[in-house]
Parts: structure tokens; sequence; C-alpha cells
């Protein structure tokens, strides 16, 4: 099968485009590279022996996209690609609203245009926004505390609205909880662009060096230590689960949700002790006033994903430090 990956150079599309050439897949990548680096694609490439077809393209410019739909027969199409950070989505609602909403728009409209109907959408725990109870279920009321998890909450309903309107279409959404972790030889990783927006790679950067210490944005939520609780999930594992998807494709779903996390939450202060257990190194961190858009807890029930599936996280959050670090080691300027 032949698989266009958007958004495929980037930490999780790179990651999963490991995956499913290991799988026997052939991928076609679509990157702005805007927060991601071609590298990754040939670090892929060298680790599996395969091959990816890659083309610098921007969703938002709909005569290359189409340009390419009509060169290339896809089988289904694994949407990444987009604007990412909560903190940022706040600053800067416009540019996030315009980007993701329009991209996927132009997206689907090509496809469309081209007779596709598989698509896995790369969506997130915020559209659960601040949930009123944990764990939290894919039938939980949805409710976004920012921009960055409204975009992916509009995008969400306009492609139930696109299912409704023609059922030929098979859509799975994946609503990830916080990818984390790397590839285990240590070549593929998270690479973000100037100070990072996430907790781990903030803590890894303080770790190589490369940062003084780690902002911990909140000290008084009602929580164990009065840190944000998150639900962590290896970046292998969350690969893993695109596969899955990709086969429930095959069957016709129609439209499917799935929570893509561990079932466990780890509050910030937690993740640097396992990170400085495992690595002893020493996480030097100061706690300051908490984010807009951030909330207290968040954690998944992942039980549809293992029913229906055959999906469960199997790596844990030490493993998570240790493969993390062994990434932010070989690489200390990233993929530079």
């Amino acid at each position: 099968m032949h698989i266009l990956v958007t958004g495929g150079a980037g930490y999780i599309g790179s990651h999963t485009c490991l995956e499913l050439i290991n799988s026997g897949y052939q991928v076609v990548v679509v990157d702005n590279l805007d927060n991601s680096k071609e590298e990754s694609l040939r670090r892929v490439e060298r680790i599996t022996g395969g091959s990816i077809e890659f083309h610098k393209l921007d969703l938002l410019n709909i005569e290359p996209l189409d340009a390419l739909f009509s060169q290339r027969r896809f089988d289904a199409v694994i949407h990444f690609a987009g604007l990412k950070a909560v903190s940022e989505s706040v600053q800067a609602p416009l540019r996030y609203y315009h980007n993701n909403i329009t991209g996927t728009l132009n997206l689907c409209n090509a496809m469309c245009r081209h007779g596709i109907r598989n698509f896995v959408f790369s969506s997130s725990a915020t559209v659960y926004g601040d949930p009123e109870a944990v764990p939290i279920r894919e039938d939980a009321p949805l409710k976004t505390t920012n921009p960055y998890g409204r975009t992916k909450l509009v995008i969400e309903d306009i492609l139930k609205d696109l299912h409704v309107s023609d059922s030929r279409w098979n859509i799975v959404l994946l609503r990830y909880f916080n990818p984390v972790g790397a590839h285990e030889g240590g070549e593929i990783g998270e690479d973000p662009n100037d100070v990072p927006n996430n907790l781990f790679p903030y803590i890894t950067q303080v770790g190589i060096g490369k940062l003084d210490k780690l902002l911990v944005f909140g000290g008084d939520y009602p929580t164990i230590d009065g840190t944000g609780v998150r639900d962590y999930i290896h970046v292998v594992d969350l690969a893993i689960g695109h596969i899955r998807a990709m086969e429930k494709l095959k069957t016709g779903p129609g439209l499917a949700v799935y929570n893509l996390g561990t079932g466990v939450g780890y509050s910030v202060l937690q993740v640097i002790t396992a990170f400085e257990e495992t690595t002893q190194v020493a996480i030097p961190y100061e706690i300051v006033g908490r984010r807009p858009g951030d909330v207290a807890v968040c954690y998944a029930e992942p039980g549809l994903a293992e029913k229906e599936l055959g999906w469960r996280a199997q790596r844990g959050l030490k493993q998570m430090c240790a493969d993390g670090w062994r990434w932010q080691k070989n690489n200390p300027d990233g993929f530079r």
C-alpha cells in the first residue's frame, strides 16, 4: 500500500514512517520543514534500509498539493502536518486557525478530487479540555482550553461531517496524550526549534547543558505535588498505534476514535525524578507561574484501542527517559 504522510519529517511523523516501512508500506512524505528536518527521513531510510519519497510542500499551497495527487496514487493518508504548541497558540491564534484548519481543508479537498477516502488524523487529548473525570474515555465531553486544541476539535468535526456526507470515507481519529522518548537506536528523536514547548526535550536540553534550568509552569495545581499531571507515551508505541490504525482502515470502519495513551498519569516532578534516576543526570528547575491554556490533570483510558485495534503501550517511563536521553546525548544539536 502507498501511504501519504503529511508532516512526516517531524517528531511523531518520522517515527511513524519508520514503523510503516518496517511493516511493508510504501511511504511518500510532504512537509514544509517549518519545525522539522529532512535529515530525519534520511536517517529513517538508513535505519530501515527502505526509501521515502519526499516533497517539500505546504498544505496551504493548493496547486502543488493537487499536482502530487495527480502524479501519485495513494491508498491512504496519515495527517500529522500542523502547528502544535499550546502556549504559542494562545499568543498567535489566527496563525494556528489558518494553518491547521485551512491546510486540512485543502488536503481533504484534494483527496475528494482524486477519490481517496482512507484517512488517519493526528488529533490530541487537548480536545477534552479540562476533563471532568480521569481516566478520560473517548465518549467524554469535548471542550478545549486553548486555540491549538480548538483547531484539533474543529478538524475532528469537519472529518465527522465529511463521513456523514459520504459514507465511503473511512476515518480514524487518534487522540494522542503526551509523546516522549525516541527510537532506541538514538538516531531520530524530538528536535524542536528554539526553546522547547514540551517538557521532555526541555529536560534533556537542560541535561546536556544547552539550557541552564527547567522552568516548571505551575506548582499549585490540585495534584500529588502541585505540578501538572500528564499521560506520557513512548513515541514508538504511538507510532505503532498508527500501524494498527492502518490495519483498521482495511476493515472499512467508517469513523472511529481512539485514545493513544498509557492510562497512567505522572506529575512534572515525578518525570524529573524518573529522568534523574534513570540517567544519573541532575536537572535543576524552578517553579514559575502557570501557563495559559494548561490543565491540572490529563490521562487516558486506553481500553478501547486495546479492544478494537489490538494496541497497548508497552514502554514505561524509565525507557522513555533512557531512549530520549540517548537521542539527546548522540545529537546534542539535534539534526543540525
